[in-house]
């Protein structure tokens, strides 16, 4: 697989203080890439370090070979990013905010147009973006942040504040985009999105790398099943199981109660994230 994103012992500190250390990894053509971690794990520094908008302290990073800080020039063209501020002109329509960043890409109205409709905003893209909810705000971004059809896509929390309608779509747009080529570096607090989007998440812990995999990989390593039985006096009973021995073993363990259902329950991605990242955020 062609690789689009390569960091290489990335590293960053602030004042004396890590926010990343010794960070690697490279994320192929067509992947959607999970960075996942607590706030100040790391997550946004990181982004900042790969676009070129920060240097590193030490290491490098490459997208599409172009060296992050020393070839801007050649990378600007080739990715979009969706940050975790809110950096729209308010006193602008959504329209007009499209259109001061379509004349610095040399992209034409039509394409504006087609992206408006894309994250529902069509009807309401004369208006100024002062009277924009948040959800609208964040759509307008994504929509800023695909008009030059970059090759390379950094989202930062892309469904945050969406309601679940607008969430689906935008989750949809992700996965069309990667389908046609486009590399997805993606963060988000949501594991079940992570898990419904991302071929492989990576976890940050307190600016270093735990853990990289698939997520499926992840929850057999890090997570185990269990067997939920429901009695018919309405109580419940949850037995962790490993093998098919523990499975026969439930229907000793009823205690004569009757059975109403029997169900399995696999690991979930945040079980993965609670046990590897912990519960509380970093500092």
């Amino acid at each position: 697989m062609e690789e689009m994103i390569n960091a290489h012992h990335l590293c960053k500190k602030f004042k004396g203080k890590t926010a990343v250390q010794d960070i690697s990894f490279s994320i192929g053509k067509g992947e959607i890439f999970g960075f996942l971690g607590h706030n100040g794990a790391g997550k946004t520094t990181t982004i900042r370090m790969l676009t070129g908008q920060i240097y590193p302290t030490s290491g490098y990073s490459e997208i599409a070979g172009f060296n992050s800080i020393t070839e801007q020039d050649l990378l600007k063209p080739l990715i979009g990013v969706v940050a975790d501020v809110q950096n729209l002109y308010e006193r602008m329509s959504g329209i007009e905010n499209l259109k001061l960043f379509a004349d610095l890409f040399e992209v034409n109205t039509a394409r504006i147009h087609e992206l408006l409709e894309l994250v529902h905003l069509e009807t309401y893209s004369k208006e100024k973006v002062a009277t924009y909810s948040n959800g609208m705000r964040q759509k307008l971004l994504i929509a800023r942040a695909l008009l030059h059809n970059p090759d390379v896509i950094f989202l930062d929390e892309p469904t945050r504040g969406l309601d679940p309608t607008s969430a689906k779509n935008i989750r949809e747009v992700i996965k069309r985009l990667s389908k046609t080529g486009s590399t997805i570096f993606l963060t988000s607090h949501n594991m079940e999105e992570v898990d419904d989007l991302c071929h492989r998440v990576a976890f940050i812990k307190r600016g270093e790398l735990i853990a990289l995999d698939t997520p499926q990989n992840l929850k057999l390593q890090h997570g185990s099943k269990s067997i939920v039985i429901t009695f018919v006096d309405g109580t419940k009973e949850i037995i962790a199981t490993r093998n098919s021995e523990d499975f026969q073993s439930t229907f000793f363990k009823s205690g004569g109660k009757e059975i109403q259902t029997i169900h399995s329950q696999e690991a979930s991605l945040e079980d993965v994230f609670i046990k590897l990242a912990g519960t509380e955020a970093a500092q």
